[in-house]
């Protein structure tokens, strides 16, 4: 498993940064953009593209899934949609059961 630097605490960084902090090439990330339509990064004057914690995390793991995995693009682009409609299907059963409870002190007060 590759080692990764630590990411340092600023809000935004640029694309060389993001890519040392990948361990990949710049027109890798480019490349990905155009791949991954989650990897979007924030797009200033001049085109000059900034790159949040959370872009940083998400190219971490498609370099994961494509160079450790072995996936192909297409089989990454599954595996992290399929995460994320995990992600999305347990935050709503958390929030389901946290609006459940209140509801049960609602009627314990009536």
């Amino acid at each position: 498993m590759i080692e990764f630097p630590s990411i340092p605490e600023k809000k935004y960084f640029s694309i060389s940064e993001a890519s040392s902090l990948c361990r990949l090439r710049p027109h890798t990330l480019r490349f990905w953009e155009k791949e991954f339509s989650q990897l979007k990064p924030t797009v200033r004057k001049g085109r000059r593209r900034l790159y949040q914690k959370e872009d940083i995390l998400l190219v971490r793991k498609i370099r994961m899934l494509l160079k450790e995995e072995g996936l192909t693009i297409q089989g990454a682009k599954r595996k992290l949609s399929s995460q994320r409609s995990q992600e999305d299907f347990s935050s709503k059963n958390e929030i389901i059961e946290d609006l459940e409870e209140l509801l049960k002190e609602i009627k314990k007060v009536i």
